[in-house]
C-alpha cells in the first residue's frame, strides 16, 4: 500500500503504470515526472519509464490491506488506456469486488473506452468512477460517465484551465476542482472556480477544492472564501452499500 498525499484519497494502487497524453490537462503530467525519477532510482516497476506496463504481481495487494482505505486506482496510469487489455481490467475489478471493505476511486480521461467496457462490468458499490475535465472541449466526458452503471460518479476538474460555463450535474455525486501544480504550472482564475462551486451548491453536489496550485502549491494553499471545502459523497457502510440495487443512488 502506498500512502498518498492527494487530499481526496488515502492510498494508491498501481497494477498499471505509464500513460500517453490525450488532452491539454496532460501537458505537465505529475505522474510522468514521478516515473522518470523512479526509473532513475531503479524502481523495477518503472524500468521502462512512463511506458504503459502491467504489474500482475500487484493485482491482489488490496486484499492484504486489512484496514479499510480510500484507494485511488492507477494514480500513475489510466485503467481504460487502450494498451490495458480488457482481461486485465476485469481482473482489477474482480479484486476490487473481493476487497469490499475498501472504497476504490477510478479516474479516467478515456471516457469512450470507459463507457464501452463499463457495460461489461458488474459494478461493485465500493468502486467510484470519475472523469477528468480540464476545458470546455472535454465536457463530453461527463455524458459518457452518466451512461456507465457505477453507483457513485464524480468529476475531477483538475487542472482547471478555463471557464467551463454551464455544467450538467445530473447523476453526478461529487466534484473536485484543482489548479495545476509543479514546474510551468498554468494559472487558474478564481472566477472559474467560484462558478463551479456555485453550480455544485445549486445542484446539491458535494464540492471538494483540492488546491490553487502553482509552483509552490503548499504556499498557495487550498482555502476558498476563508474556508476549506472538503465535501465528499456520503460513505456507505459495507452492508448498506452492497444491499443497494445498481440503479439506486443513496450517496448524497
Amino acid at each position: 500500500m502506498a500512502k498518498s498525499a492527494i487530499e481526496w484519497t488515502q492510498s494508491t494502487w498501481n497494477p498499471v503504470t505509464g500513460c500517453t497524453k490525450v488532452s491539454p490537462g496532460c501537458k505537465h503530467c505529475y505522474a510522468e515526472r514521478m516515473a522518470v525519477r523512479l526509473q532513475a532510482m531503479g524502481q523495477p516497476n518503472y524500468e521502462k519509464g512512463f511506458e504503459v506496463a502491467l504489474h500482475r504481481h500487484a493485482l491482489e495487494l488490496p486484499l492484504t490491506w486489512k484496514k479499510p482505505q480510500m484507494v485511488f486506482v492507477n494514480s500513475m496510469s489510466d485503467i481504460f488506456h487502450d494498451r490495458v487489455p480488457e482481461e486485465f481490467v476485469h481482473c482489477m475489478f474482480d479484486v476490487m469486488r473481493k476487497a469490499r471493505w475498501h472504497t476504490f476511486q477510478v479516474l479516467t480521461k478515456r471516457a469512450e473506452r470507459m463507457e464501452e467496457l463499463g457495460h461489461k462490468i458488474d459494478w461493485p458499490p465500493n468502486v467510484w468512477l470519475g472523469v477528468s475535465v480540464e476545458t470546455r472541449e472535454f465536457l463530453f466526458r461527463i455524458d459518457h460517465l452518466r451512461n456507465v452503471p457505477a453507483q457513485v460518479k464524480f468529476i475531477s476538474f483538475e487542472p482547471l484551465l478555463e471557464a467551463l460555463g454551464k455544467i450538467n450535474f445530473s447523476c453526478i455525486h461529487w466534484a473536485i476542482v484543482g489548479g495545476e501544480s509543479g514546474p510551468r504550472a498554468r494559472p487558474m482564475a478564481k472566477r472559474w472556480l467560484i462558478d463551479i462551486r456555485d453550480q455544485c451548491l445549486a445542484a446539491g453536489v458535494p464540492f471538494f477544492f483540492k488546491q490553487w496550485g502553482g509552483i509552490n502549491k503548499k504556499k498557495a494553499g487550498r482555502t476558498l472564501d476563508g474556508r476549506t471545502w472538503d465535501e465528499m459523497p456520503r460513505l456507505l457502510l459495507p452492508s448498506e452499500a452492497w444491499a443497494l440495487k445498481p440503479t439506486a443512488v443513496g450517496v448524497r
